[in-house]
């Protein structure tokens, strides 16, 4: 079995053994290998040349991946924590995502971001933020949310051979969990099924979605039935997984670990109601962060974040069971 963050390390060690344009840059990513192990192994193969050691400035090394991949190399540019991705802004807004736009296609930003999200270890409000779905709202940029350590080496794979700026979230609690992972690429823009159901179909985001698992597990013994997807691809999002699964069960809602106002479950439910509108049996439900930010105390951070006991409530309400 392998971990998540050593799928991730394994992945970028496959392409970077194929592509010699491939450099990887960020902080603490060298010797140590990262502060959650994702580039362990890789500077002592690679050297000081490919892997790369940054000041603490991610606006600097970002805009140094983007000038990078707009002379012709593949950079991969580590975001110790997502909450510090502002500082980069402006390169990514509006350099990466535009680039390629504004030149007509002549010039391409071959470029991952990689980063990682998300509360659930104390880490408070600097520390445990989730903001995908700042990055969905720019034209040019893909985002990509993996759950399961084998998504992750083959969405990451494919990532980085995409010739357009990827943003790639990994979830601190997902680190450590552990799978089977066949390192073969997976294609961007594709949701994945991860359990069949008929009564009710669950789109969740990342970490949230072993937690619909563990909510679907539960809920089979009280009669429900629930399809659970993983969307994958946040953008571009494939609505037609999603589509299909809603016209089958007639209910759909979304989890997410973002904020609920303006959050990933809008989104969602936004780039859907086109084709699910005349198949619902019932309104959109949408789980999503409390508007606050992340507390530090463990019972407050729980009280934030949507929890497996809460998916199955939300669940038994929207399909009248709780009446």
């Amino acid at each position: 079995m392998t971990t998540y963050s050593e799928a991730i390390a394994a992945a970028i060690d496959i392409e970077m053994e194929k592509d010699p344009s491939i450099i990887v840059m960020g902080e603490d990513i060298g010797p140590q290998g990262g502060v959650f192990g994702t580039t362990r192994g890789l500077y002592d193969k690679y050297g000081c040349g490919r892997i790369i050691d940054t000041p603490i400035s991610e606006n600097s090394f970002v805009g140094a991946a983007v000038g990078a991949a707009m002379t012709g190399l593949r950079p991969i540019a580590e975001i110790m924590y997502i909450d510090f991705i502002t500082l980069a802004a402006d390169q990514i807004i509006n350099q990466a995502a535009k680039v390629r736009y504004m030149y007509g296609g002549k010039v391409k930003v071959p470029m991952v971001i990689r980063t990682q999200g998300g509360a659930g270890k104390g880490n408070a409000g600097h520390h445990s933020q989730s903001f995908e779905v700042l990055f969905c709202h720019i034209p040019g940029l893909k985002v990509v949310m993996p759950s399961t350590p084998s998504d992750a080496a083959g969405l990451l794979m494919s990532s980085i051979a995409d010739d357009n700026a990827v943003i790639f979230i990994e979830h601190k609690l997902l680190y450590n969990t552990e799978g089977t992972v066949s390192y073969e690429t997976i294609p961007l823009g594709k949701a994945d099924i991860k359990r069949t159901g008929d009564h009710i179909t669950i789109v969740a985001v990342s970490h949230m979605v072993i937690k619909a698992l563990e909510a679907a597990g539960k809920l089979k013994g009280q009669g429900i039935s629930c399809e659970v997807i993983d969307p994958m691809t946040l953008s571009p999002l494939d609505t037609a997984t999603i589509a299909g699964s809603v016209k089958k069960t007639g209910n759909l809602l979304i989890v997410h670990e973002s904020v609920k106002a303006a959050g990933t479950g809008a989104y969602i439910a936004a780039e859907v109601e086109n084709e699910v509108f005349d198949y619902l049996d019932g309104p959109i439900g949408i789980l999503g962060a409390k508007f606050c930010p992340i507390p530090y105390a463990h019972p407050l951070e729980s009280e934030v974040i949507p929890q497996t006991e809460d998916i199955i409530e939300k669940v038994k309400t929207i399909l009248g069971r709780n009446r």
